[in-house]
């Protein structure tokens, strides 16, 4: 059984750098997920990220989640529910313009925290572009600048909790999907686990580890390395025991941004035929709002200009 990919960021800067990388390649090769220590980000910040989104969970959602089971009736159900999920989710909108203010009772601590914590994964994320340029031959800056079309990227961070649920087998946390947009940073509960990816035709646990950010690759990449890297398959267990935290920030290409396969990573007999398609961003997002729990080729053929 291979082991999941995690990998140790700041052996980037010593004799270890060519390894590190190698693993990095593997993991956007084989898997589309790997999960980051020593990323930069202080674990008094992760902490505090942390303990503000399980108080305001507790404070604001968790009351209203309970009334939208029991009004459902979810907790009786006898056969799969298979057009919900058992989740309770928030949206904070960084870039462009931030929404932050506008979000209910979020309150000065946590929006403070919130906001530092979205310039610190922007910079994470965007470190991680230029390492996968680096490792698909591309030049330094790329794969930022394809996605920042006139008004820049756009970047969100979608709070999710996942509490106990009766019925696991008939409800999942969150259904199979890939992630339509860009680099996916994930900070998640390292106490209750959930979240699996699908390799070589099984369901994989991501392992919770403490203080990690977890690195998912949306269909974008995928598109624009030529299906080099891939965006994989993913979803989260329903679990009898504990909430589970997920706090997954989106960096993906501006509105405007028009997406196609990197020149340089098409072979000539290719471009005859190109496999994937070149389409505006928005375009696709609005498109996969009905289709994200649906394959994504369908996607890739439905969009192509």
């Amino acid at each position: 059984m291979e082991t999941f990919p995690v990998i140790d960021l700041s052996k980037l800067n010593g004799e270890e750098r060519k390894p590190t990388m190698e693993v990095i390649n593997d993991a956007c090769e084989n898997w589309g997920f790997f999960e980051l220590v020593n990323h930069g980000i202080s674990h008094d910040l992760l902490d505090a990220v942390e303990r503000l989104t399980k108080d305001y969970y507790r404070k604001c959602m968790e009351q209203r989640f309970k009334e939208m089971v029991a009004s459902k009736g979810l907790e009786a159900v006898q056969s799969e529910i298979d057009d919900l999920d058992w989740e309770s989710t928030f949206f904070l909108r960084h870039l462009p313009e931030s929404n932050l203010a506008e979000i209910p009772d979020l309150g000065e601590d946590y929006m403070k925290t919130m906001k530092e914590f979205a310039l610190e994964l922007e910079e994470l994320a965007e470190q991680l572009l230029d390492l996968l340029c680096e490792n698909l031959g591309l030049e330094k800056g790329y794969l930022r600048k394809v996605f920042c079309g006139s008004k820049g990227p756009t970047f969100g961070t979608k709070v999710s909790n996942y509490p106990p649920c009766p019925k696991p087998d008939l409800i999942k946390g969150l259904r199979a999907h890939t992630d339509a947009g860009g680099i996916i940073l994930l900070f998640q509960d390292d106490k209750v686990s959930g979240l699996q990816l699908f390799k070589d035709g099984q369901w994989i646990d991501v392992p919770p580890m403490k203080h990690s950010i977890v690195i998912n690759l949306g269909d974008q990449l995928e598109v624009i390395t030529n299906g080099k890297y891939k965006s994989v398959l993913h979803r989260v267990l329903a679990q009898t025991d504990g909430t589970r935290m997920s706090i997954a920030s989106f960096y993906n290409p501006g509105s405007d941004a028009v997406i196609y396969p990197a020149p340089e990573l098409v072979e000539k007999e290719e471009k005859e035929s190109q496999i994937y398609p070149k389409f505006v961003f928005e375009d696709y997002m609005k498109l996969y709002a009905g289709l994200k729990f649906q394959a994504k080729e369908p996607r890739f053929e439905a969009i192509r200009l």
